[in-house]
């Protein structure tokens, strides 16, 4: 790495600075209450964690300190759970460790995805298949490889970097599998959706050949032993981590069923319910009997395919409650079972670019959930907000107003 003597400096002192909050009586208290809410049979206070990265723009770089490139990806990325802990104060842990993950590619059908920026946020991808009859034969074998020389590289680096003070270790966060997100990555969806009613046979064969792919990429990480399993603060996606108490935590060469996976399908809210049981659902729970637990839903309503489909997941803990979802319905149906109340509020709550909150709308928001999520396992994950006025200050009255507004 070109990291220069002074940013190797601030590095090793914000390694430092990690590892004095990873020790602190909260940190060590958030983890015990983490490791309860873990347990399946019990019920804790609801657990809240704000996603810093989609507004860490607007924070972190008058935070930094580094100059060259390379060592200020590595500050940013250790001061994203700092800034959560120390400034947001929500209930992100600091780890007392450097995670260091397999580094993997994953190309679906062989295509690449092309994108076109259309200024800030906006993008369009530019799709590979119209019809389905005609376009069929530009579907390839997926392509992926795990890169075991990066990884060990990067390890090196970064026990060179500062693992006397912080230590380094090898770690699998939660498998990642978005079926249908790959599609629309390569196919229209207004495309999509016309091959799903006219198309049936071949838009199944498409799906169920990308869900085969991902399950012959996952078990080629089990089969070289490359996985660990994770079953407490590893990233489990969607704001949330993998703890758990029906795993096992950190045993090298791990099976798939030692492990979660997280899958969504977002991309057919337009569809029925009973468009997705007959032909989404089975190429999903497909690879869901493979992982000991899963995480399901993004901003897709999960309450109309709750009864006929995710109900019938064995392993499904963790699910999806989004402003989109009927969330009296969800609480009714989630209420004394061990499947996490996953709520994600409306982002239009801490996302605008003022310095200011609605309070009285944060406060009515979380008391909906409350009593709507009475009796169930509790989290709120708090994502897809692009601006916050550049306040660190807003970030931490949401918390607090959350946190008052879930006490009734």
């Amino acid at each position: 790495m070109n990291i220069s003597v002074k940013d190797r400096q601030i590095l090793r002192d914000l390694a430092s600075y990690q590892m004095e909050l990873a020790h602190s009586p909260r940190n060590q208290q958030l983890y015990q209450e983490w490791t309860a809410h873990g347990n399946a049979q019990t019920i804790t206070r609801p657990l809240i964690r704000i996603e810093i990265g989609t507004f860490e723009h607007q924070l972190l770089p008058a935070m930094q300190r580094c100059e060259g490139e390379e060592a200020r990806a590595i500050e940013r990325a250790m001061l994203r759970p700092i800034v959560n802990f120390s400034q947001f104060k929500d209930d992100t842990l600091v780890p007392d460790y450097c995670g260091v993950g397999p580094s993997t590619r994953f190309v679906p059908f062989g295509l690449p995805v092309k994108r076109q920026e259309t200024g800030s946020l906006g993008h369009h991808f530019i799709p590979y298949l119209h019809d389905l009859e005609e376009d069929e034969h530009l579907l390839g074998p997926s392509q992926y490889a795990i890169d075991l020389e990066g990884t060990a590289r990067h390890e090196a680096q970064m026990q060179d970097l500062f693992g006397d003070i912080l230590p380094v270790r090898r770690i699998s966060n939660a498998f990642y599998c978005t079926p249908m997100q790959d599609i629309v990555h390569i196919m229209n969806m207004d495309d999509l959706y016309i091959a799903m009613m006219d198309d049936e046979e071949r838009f199944q064969n498409m799906l169920n050949r990308l869900a085969d792919d991902y399950l012959a990429f996952f078990k080629l990480q089990e089969q070289e032993g490359l996985i660990h399993s994770h079953a407490r603060m590893q990233h489990l996606c969607q704001g949330t981590y993998c703890f758990t108490d029906e795993l096992q935590d950190g045993i090298p060469g791990a099976k798939l069923s030692d492990c979660w996976l997280f899958m969504d399908s977002q991309e057919t809210s337009g569809v029925s319910p009973a468009m997705y049981r007959d032909l989404v659902f089975p190429a999903y729970a497909k690879v869901m009997s493979h992982f000991g637990l899963v995480s399901y839903g993004c901003c897709e309503a999960s309450h109309p395919i709750w009864d006929d489909c995710l109900s019938k997941v064995p392993n499904l803990r963790k699910v999806s409650i989004s402003p989109w979802c009927d969330e009296a319905f969800m609480g009714e149906r989630l209420r004394g079972t061990n499947v996490t109340y996953l709520r994600k509020p409306p982002a239009t709550l801490l996302g605008m670019d003022t310095p200011e909150l609605d309070e009285d709308a944060v406060l009515d928001c979380f008391r909906k959930t409350a009593q709507a999520a009475r009796g169930c396992k509790l989290e709120i994950a708090q994502r897809d907000v692009y601006m916050v006025g550049g306040s660190a200050e807003k970030v931490r009255r949401y918390v607090e107003l959350a946190r008052k507004g879930l006490e009734g």
